[in-house]
């Protein structure tokens, strides 16, 4: 009896030891099972990336990522309809997938929650996220294709593109006309062009890292409504503050057009299409600059286009200009209201299901257009990075009055979030990229701006050198009882008596009178600029209907004289002044000549790389540069100008393809952003250097600029090159 009790009790521990190791191994077999299936998409993914004739190995059952093969060849979830209760049909969008992987395990394994781990491991995981959503983004965009859709918001972003080289230019252009119509001192002239370059450097930083906050199409709708407001603003004021303020807020919303179009296009063009793509692009630009000097060549010479409601109100036809100036900016705010915002950037937020309905929208309009409208998006499944703010997130919604409270204290110190942007921008492994493109930037903004956008004052300085050698000297004069009726341009009258005379309906352009006498004369109807009687006697003389204002008699006297219906303000009234228009014409060539550039970029870019674009057309750049050195003539200058702009050019397609490639999606906009803001602060820093030397000599700025453009090359080489890479 005893031992049957020790055999049955022997039996009975065997059994359960027994039972423990099936369980034990089923434990371990069904974690390796989740393991694998976790790792699943990954290693397919890689592989269909690194070799795309194995197709059938990423789209398994009808596309289905991440999910495996059914054995049941009828049973796709997928796919086709499976179930009588519940039909899926192909295509079909069904909500965000319950994920599978680490979350399935929490039953078997019971992992750690997410708020029990450090920052630095929530980092690590979704680092690896997003390497994973690199990777499957990119062959979503395949499937998607390239057709209506990126065409659409290329042309859109074109004009937002153009608005920015618009705005470069209207400055040069609005400002000669500005100084006379506001009667602007010298001394103030040069705050209009630096004013607007450091609106647009405030504006790049601010919006670049808004972008990578609120979103790119929201960031550029808001930047752009900005400069469009105050452009139109500033063509309808009267006082030079107010007209500088309003420049200074129009820089500072067209300042985040070039870092939030980049990064917005750049999301929706596949890995073989964004080099060449992103180049087309940046014709814009040229564009904008061609129908800057367009418009100021057609309108602002004809000062007939011009009212006025008293002295106190001039609308002349420079702010007709700058009306026209602003309608890219216009048509791109209503144009952008129509398209989506980038997927790229919802899904680095965490919004699957906006990205995944703009991705269904971006391959149904591209099919549609290919003539595939029953062609299916079969993505039903796209890797989310891990938010690491999520948690706090859902507290300040779920949690005590007190925690809410906490929460939100934390998040208002937490504003400066674009500051904290900026800095991960120096941090591995972007450090050492964002100190070589700031060399690069900073180089080529310094050559390009100091040579072309000041490079109007330049041909005016040799205008005005040559005006002045052909000046007319008359000495002691004596004229009485004549009536002058015509232009006088261009002279200096000394010691002539002017008795009993009458000058009626005329213009003085240039002139100046030194000590001379006028008695018993009639000024009536005339219009004056740059004209001076400087110490000269006035006796018995009359004057009705002129622009001649106390500061234009220097040192003179006026004995017995009576002024009615005086025009004050400073008058623009030299109808026949070419130089207007050959400044105009000397722009508009220098901007066309970049159009072969950006052809031959746009079609090289992608053959022979960004870096080998970028070394030699910087380094060819800063040889042009330097032969303006032994321009003798103006035409030579000009030519060599055109020279130096279409070489130019490829550097700065090249170096803003670069930029975007080597920065990922959660600080693309707001690594452009500051070195967009550097590229402002170098031209201001050109323009004064470079326009303090204008009247002085040109050896020093043009071997300077030849010599930082061949630097900045050198440089470019060093970078890495991202012609292969996927979109980080």
């Amino acid at each position: 009896m005893e031992e049957t009790y020790k055999d049955r009790t022997s039996l009975m521990k065997g059994a359960k030891d027994i039972a423990k190791e099936v369980k034990r191994q089923a434990v371990k077999k069904v974690n390796k099972a989740v393991e694998k299936a976790q790792d699943g998409y990954t290693q397919r993914s890689y592989n269909r990336f690194q070799d795309e004739e194995d197709d059938d190995d990423y789209y398994v059952q009808g596309g289905n990522y991440g999910a495996e093969a059914n054995d049941d060849e009828g049973s796709s979830e997928a796919t086709e309809g499976h179930d009588e209760d519940d039909e899926i049909y192909e295509g079909e969008y069904q909500g965000v997938p319950s994920m599978g992987g680490k979350d399935g395990m929490v039953a078997l394994g019971q992992p750690m929650r997410d708020e029990y781990k450090d920052r630095h491991e929530l980092e690590t995981e979704r680092k690896a996220d997003e390497e994973e959503l690199a990777q499957q983004y990119e062959l979503i965009i395949q499937e998607c294709g390239h057709g209506r859709f990126q065409w659409a918001l290329f042309f859109v972003l074109g004009m937002a593109l153009m608005a920015d080289g618009v705005e470069v230019f209207v400055v040069g252009f609005v400002l000669p006309s500005a100084e006379t119509d506001m009667c602007i001192p010298n001394s103030g002239s040069g705050w209009l062009g630096s004013i607007v370059y450091l609106g647009m450097m405030v504006g790049a930083f601010f919006w670049g890292g808004l972008a990578d906050k609120v979103g790119r199409r929201q960031s550029l709708l808001i930047c752009m409504s900005v400069n469009g407001f105050f452009a139109f603003l500033s063509s309808f004021v009267q006082g030079y503050g107010f007209f500088l303020f309003c420049r200074l807020f129009s820089g500072f919303g067209i300042g985040g057009a070039v870092p939030t179009v980049f990064s917005y296009f750049s999301e929706v063009l596949a890995r073989e299409k964004r080099g060449e793509h992103l180049s087309w692009l940046c014709m814009f630009w040229m564009i904008g600059g061609i129908y800057a000097s367009a418009m100021a060549w057609a309108i602002i010479p004809h000062y007939g286009w011009s009212f006025s409601m008293g002295s106190a109100y001039q609308f002349h036809s420079w702010r007709v200009f700058v009306i026209v100036c602003a309608l890219p900016c216009v048509s791109s705010v209503v144009a952008l209201t129509f398209m989506p915002e980038s997927p790229r950037f919802l899904l680095e937020v965490g919004k699957h299901d906006e990205a995944w309905m703009i991705l269904k929208q971006i391959h149904d309009t591209n099919m549609r257009a290919r003539g595939q409208p029953e062609k299916v998006f079969t993505v039903n499944r796209i890797k989310t990075p891990k938010q690491i703010d999520e948690l706090i997130e859902i507290e300040s919604d779920t949690g005590t009055w007190y925690r809410r409270w906490k929460i939100c204290s934390m998040n208002l110190r937490k504003q400066h979030y674009i500051w904290l942007t900026f800095m991960r921008c120096f941090n591995y492994p972007v450090k050492d990229n964002t100190i070589k493109l700031t060399a690069v930037w900073f180089t080529l903004s310094f050559g390009y701006y100091g040579l072309s956008v000041w490079f109007p004052d330049v041909i005016k300085h040799l205008q005005s050198d040559e005006y002045a050698s052909r000046v007319k000297h008359f000495r002691n004069e004596e004229v009485s009882h004549f009536v002058f009726n015509f232009t006088l341009e261009n002279q200096i009258h000394s010691n002539g008596e002017y008795i009993n005379d009458r000058f009626i309906m005329m213009k003085f352009k240039s002139v100046t009178f030194e000590d001379s006498l006028f008695k018993n004369c009639v000024f009536e109807d005339i219009t004056s600029l740059n004209t001076y009687f400087r110490n000269c006697t006035f006796v018995n003389t009359t004057f009705y209907n002129t622009d001649l204002e106390q500061y234009k008699f220097v040192d003179s006297e006026l004995i017995n004289c009576t002024f009615f219906h005086i025009r004050t303000g400073c008058q623009i009234s030299f109808d026949d002044d070419y130089s207007a228009y050959w400044i105009y014409f000397v722009n508009f060539l220098g901007t066309l000549a970049v159009l072969p550039g950006n052809i031959v970029s746009a079609l090289l870019m992608d053959r022979i790389g960004r870096l080998t674009m970028l070394g030699g057309s910087m380094v060819l750049s800063g040889i042009s540069c330097f032969f303006l050195w032994f321009g003798t003539s103006e035409s030579m200058m000009i030519g060599m100008l055109c020279l130096y702009n279409g070489l130019t050019i490829s550097a700065w397609n090249s170096l803003d393809v670069i930029t975007v490639e080597l920065y990922p999606t959660d600080r693309r906009a707001t690594g452009f952003g500051f070195l967009n803001a550097l590229c402002k602060a170098a031209a201001v820093l050109g323009n004064l250097i470079f326009g303090s030397l204008v009247g002085i000599t040109k050896a020093i700025p043009i071997l300077l600029a030849s010599t930082v453009l061949v630097c900045g090359g050198l440089v470019g080489l060093r970078l890495p090159d991202t012609r292969t890479q996927v979109l980080m």
